[in-house]
């Protein structure tokens, strides 16, 4: 018998919290996109967050908000106890050796999109040859099936893993239609969203990244 798992909800705080860990520096536009949270729930939870001493902000054109070390600290902690509390630690582990599976191809497909061969050695890709960007994203729509159920997995325990699908699944899309930034250049692209997977399962399992 197959035994069914109830997906476990983070609080709104945690969300955010969370969001600065696994994306890292962030402007609060950024933090709602990860989180699918409104800016300005976010906005009030990162100003209790810097009351807490859990987050700081710096101010300019290229500021943002990012973790204190209390932050980085209080947030293992709090995924740790919402791992334990939801039963989901085999769950997510199964999860992350099959994400280690794919990883080194979606690597490739990065190099693949960015590098090309060209008289025999490696090039920059211009993507002046349509017809070679579309294979790739042929590669990348096959590759984003396949981790589509890994993504399911994940979010069948811990609600919070349902952004990554609906985020990996806007970049593809949006690449598709012409936007080529969002295959592996940029905060939202597919290579992005997909490093920020990766982040998240290494912190919520505890692993330290090597």
């Amino acid at each position: 018998m197959t035994r069914h798992v109830s997906s476990h909800p983070t609080s709104t705080d945690l969300l955010v919290l969370h969001a600065l860990r696994c994306a890292g520096f962030s402007g609060r536009a950024r933090v709602a996109a990860v989180t699918g949270l409104a800016e300005s729930d976010v906005e009030s939870e990162l100003i209790d967050l810097a009351v807490a001493g859990l987050v700081t902000h710096t101010a300019g054109a290229f500021g943002g908000w990012g973790l204190t070390e209390a932050g980085r600290s209080a947030d293992a902690a709090r995924i740790a106890d919402e791992l334990a509390s939801a039963g989901a630690r085999a769950a997510v582990t199964a999860a992350f050796e099959r994400f280690l599976v794919l990883n080194p191809e979606l690597l490739d497909l990065c190099t693949a999109w960015q590098m090309r061969a060209a008289d025999g050695a490696m090039t920059m890709n211009d993507h002046t040859d349509a017809a070679y960007d579309a294979r790739v994203l042929n590669r990348f729509t096959e590759f984003h099936g396949r981790a589509e159920p890994v993504c399911a997995e994940l979010s069948a325990v811990l609600l919070r893993f349902r952004r990554y699908p609906v985020r990996l699944a806007e970049a593809l899309a949006r690449a598709k239609a012409g936007e080529l930034e969002y295959v592996a250049d940029g905060t939202a692209s597919y290579h992005a969203v997909w490093f920020q997977l990766h982040e998240d399962l290494l912190a919520t399992l505890g692993i330290p990244r090597h």
